[in-house]
C-alpha cells in the first residue's frame, strides 16, 4: 500500500465514478481501476460496489475512507512544513475565468499560500477576451484558463487536466436509467443551456458534428440553475465532470449518461505572454502546478 492508493481511492470515493477521478487526477481509467483492486487486495474487503452508475462505496470502505484522507491530510501538513521557510517572495498577478475560479482554483490558491507564505497573490476574474488583452499588455504575469478556449497565437498555454462532458439527466429519467444516448434522443428533450465562459459556443460547435440541433428551452450563466432545473426534470444538458455535482440545491438527485457521439473535454491550465521572462514568483507559482499535475504520481 502507498500514497498512490490512497490518493486514488480517495478521489473515486468522492467522484463517486472511476471516470471521473481519472480526470481530476489527469491518469487513466485503467490506472485507477488497477491501484483499486491492489488496495482491495491487499486489505482483504472490498470497498466498492460496481453498479452501472458508478462506484457505491461499501461499509469498510466509508471506513476507510476516513483514514485515508487522515493520512493523506498528514502527507500535505508534511510538505506545507518542508516548503514553510521559501525564500520565494515579492507578488504575482493572476487571471481566472469564472469557472475556474468556482470550480478549480480555490484550494490551490490556499496550497500556494502555505508553500510561499511571502508571495503576494493577487486574482482576476474575467471572461476570456479580457484575459487575453491583459496577458498581451503585461497586466498580469499569468491565467489559470479554460485552455481549450484560448486560440490566440500570441499566448501560450499549459494544460493541466482535461475534464469530460456527459450527458446530465434527473435520477429517474429513462436516459439516465439507459445509461447511453444518441444526440437524435438528446434533441428531443428540452435543452437547458449553460451560457458561462462560452459554454453555448462550443455547445453548438460539437452539436455541428451531429445532423441535430438541441431543444433549447432556457439559457442562463448560472451552473446551479442548471443543475436545479435538470435535476427538478425540466430538461438536460450536457456539461463537464469538474462542475457536476450529483444533487441539486433542493437535494433532488441529478445522473449522468454517455453519449454516441464523442464530445471534446474541457481543459483547464496555463496560459502566458509568448516570449515573457517569468519572474521568479511567477515560476515558482508554474512550478507549483507543474508537480501538482503534470509531475509522475
Amino acid at each position: 500500500m502507498n500514497f498512490r492508493h490512497l490518493k486514488f481511492f480517495v478521489a473515486t470515493a468522492e467522484s463517486g465514478q472511476v471516470s471521473r477521478a481519472a480526470t481530476q487526477l489527469s491518469i487513466s481509467q485503467s490506472a485507477v481501476t488497477s491501484a483499486i483492486k491492489e488496495l482491495e487486495a491487499e486489505l482483504g474487503t472490498s470497498l466498492f460496489f460496481r453498479t452501472a452508475t458508478g462506484m457505491e462505496m461499501s461499509e469498510a470502505g466509508r471506513d476507510f475512507l476516513a483514514s485515508s484522507r487522515e493520512i493523506l491530510e498528514k502527507l500535505d501538513q508534511a510538505k506545507r512544513m518542508a516548503h514553510k521557510q521559501s525564500p520565494v517572495k515579492g507578488s504575482i498577478s493572476i487571471a481566472a475565468t469564472y469557472t475556474v475560479i468556482g470550480y478549480f482554483l480555490p484550494p490551490h490558491l490556499d496550497r500556494l499560500k502555505q508553500r510561499f507564505p511571502n508571495l503576494d497573490i493577487r486574482i482576476s476574474e474575467l471572461n476570456r477576451e479580457s484575459i487575453e488583452e491583459g496577458l498581451l499588455s503585461n497586466r498580469f504575469d499569468m491565467a489559470v484558463v479554460l485552455t481549450s478556449n484560448i486560440a490566440n497565437s500570441e499566448l501560450e498555454t499549459q494544460t493541466l487536466a482535461k475534464s469530460s462532458r456527459r450527458l446530465w439527466a434527473a435520477n429517474g429519467h429513462e436516459i439516465f436509467r439507459q445509461g447511453k444516448s444518441t444526440f437524435e434522443e438528446i434533441a428531443k428533450q428540452d435543452y437547458i443551456m449553460l451560457t458561462v465562459d462560452e459554454a453555448a459556443h462550443t455547445t453548438m460547435r460539437y452539436w455541428s458534428n451531429s445532423a441535430y440541433q438541441p431543444r433549447v428551452t432556457l439559457r442562463t450563466s448560472s451552473v446551479e440553475a442548471v443543475r436545479s432545473m435538470v435535476a427538478n426534470g425540466q430538461g438536460v444538458t450536457i456539461l463537464s465532470d469538474m462542475v457536476y455535482r450529483p444533487w441539486s440545491l433542493e437535494g433532488k438527485r441529478i445522473g449522468t449518461a454517455t453519449t454516441d457521439l464523442e464530445i471534446p473535454s474541457m481543459d483547464i491550465g496555463l496560459a502566458w505572454r509568448k516570449g515573457v521572462e517569468h519572474s521568479r514568483a511567477a515560476a515558482s507559482v508554474i512550478e507549483y502546478f507543474n508537480q501538482t499535475f503534470l509531475a509522475p504520481i
